[in-house]
């Protein structure tokens, strides 16, 4: 019997846990570039239950015989984010800038298309990448993202502009009002599975450093001044989903009531002496 608490507990943790990660997709569905998260469960192993009848002279008989499997509960293994384009909305701003991907090759082995990423320049001086391409001016005119990372050129380097008068075409190329140029620093990764979160819409690779998109076979994107990439969050979809997270932890609640009046039953009642 105890074994079930464990399994219902199980089943109400890891149903907590998907609503958690449901409730920040719905939270960020306006934010620029945001990519909704996966939830990946699995199970714990399966226990194969045997019993030992007793045999003469209450020895143990050597023979056993099988009950049947026991699922000994799930959890929630990791939380994935969906690298799906997100719907792009015309701003105007020459600040704003999307990344609309054309053609991103798959990977071999998990059949997943990869992605593409403005690179930026983390409070630590490390390259890290997002898809927010909601850009501005600091005081100095280096370009940064709205929490004020640097954006980074191909080469890597910080981009400076005079003034928010500038101009961006389809293939990255940056022009200022003063004759400043550059080109925007876009990373490609090929596995996209293995970007990793941080807050702030960043992503880190674990692979190190990722490539340069431009010079990536196969790889065909562009860049879209004036425009924005969308959160990718489907409002309907996440909504129903967390419903049938909050059923599922319903059932395993009611699961562990009926176990704990079973077990109250078996203390206070079995057993007396009448």
């Amino acid at each position: 019997m105890l074994r079930g608490f464990y399994t219902a507990a199980s089943g109400m943790l890891t149903q907590q846990r998907k609503t958690e990660m449901l409730s920040n997709n719905m939270a960020n569905i306006n934010t620029p570039g945001f990519k909704g998260d996966q939830a990946s469960l699995r199970a714990f192993p399966e226990m194969l239950l045997q019993r030992m009848d007793a045999g003469e002279n209450g020895l143990p008989r050597t023979v056993q015989k099988t009950i049947g499997s026991l699922n000994t509960g799930v959890y929630m293994q990791e939380a994935i984010p969906l690298f799906r384009q997100g719907d792009i909305k015309q701003t105007d701003l020459k600040t704003d800038v999307a990344l609309l991907d054309i053609n991103l090759p798959a990977d071999p082995e998990t059949g997943v298309a990869g992605s593409v990423f403005f690179t930026v320049e983390n409070v630590d001086g490390e390259p890290r990448y997002t898809r927010n391409g909601n850009f501005t001016l600091d005081g100095a005119g280096y370009v940064t993202t709205a929490s004020g990372m640097y954006i980074l050129d191909q080469e890597g380097n910080r981009i400076q502009l005079t003034n928010d008068q500038f101009s961006i075409n389809e293939e990255g190329y940056l022009t200022g009002s003063a004759g400043e140029t550059a080109r925007l620093g876009i990373g490609y990764s090929e596995d996209s599975m293995s970007m990793v979160k941080e807050g702030d819409g960043l992503f880190r690779s674990e692979a190190g450093a990722l490539a340069d998109a431009y010079n990536t076979n196969g790889v065909q994107f562009k860049l879209q001044q004036g425009f924005l990439e969308q959160s990718n969050v489907d409002a309907s979809q996440t909504m129903t989903e967390m419903m049938t997270a909050y059923r599922a932890f319903e059932a395993n609640q009611k699961v562990l009531q009926a176990y704990d009046t079973s077990l109250q039953k078996t203390v206070n009642e079995v057993g007396r002496i009448g």
